[in-house]
């Protein structure tokens, strides 16, 4: 138990100056690009996959895109393989199924872990800012989303189930 405190405090100090803006993630290209690129706009991020009940959920989002990106709204996708390995082709493939099926031309990432030992630290700092239902940190599904204002706080944590266009009118209160 006293571990799995000081785990918990020494990853508290670890984002307690941390901001969004610190992170660095691989585009789906294999480049690295540090989230400062999206600095003063509203971001959705959301970890994604291919084979999944939920990845229909690509079109609604694709079209937030769309209606919001010159507003200031920037998607950014992670595809993650770690729910019943639903998410299973390379990067490329990836690319090439969201482009093809789903028209999507949104930010996409390389795929991530978002739980375990291997979580992406991009993945600890939202679930820390974001808890989950009950208070878990733990993303339970493909397709959980995050909200981040314009300053870079997260603002809300979505569950899988929630639509794309359930979560628009917080993306407008953002925008404005």
């Amino acid at each position: 138990m006293k571990k799995i405190v000081l785990f918990l405090l020494s990853i508290t100090i670890l984002f307690a100056d941390t901001s969004i803006y610190d992170f660095e993630v691989k585009t789906i290209e294999g480049n690295t690009v540090k989230l400062d690129k999206y600095k003063d706009k509203v971001m959705l991020i959301v970890n994604v996959a291919s084979k999944c009940g939920f990845t229909p959920q690509y079109e609604g989002l694709e079209n937030l895109h769309k209606k919001y990106t010159k507003q200031g709204l920037a998607l950014l996708g992670f595809p993650c393989n770690q729910f019943l390995s639903q998410e299973p082709g390379t990067n490329k493939e990836i690319a090439s199924f969201c482009r093809l099926t789903y028209g999507v031309e949104f930010d996409m990432f390389s795929k991530i872990d978002v739980n375990g030992e291997n979580t992406h630290p991009l993945y600890e700092y939202l679930k820390k800012e974001a808890p989950g239902f009950l208070g878990s940190e733990a993303i339970k599904w493909n397709f959980t989303k995050f909200l981040v204002d314009r300053k870079g706080k997260v603002y809300k944590r979505y569950s899988s189930s929630t639509l794309p266009k359930d979560i628009e009118k917080d993306i407008v209160k953002l925008l404005n």
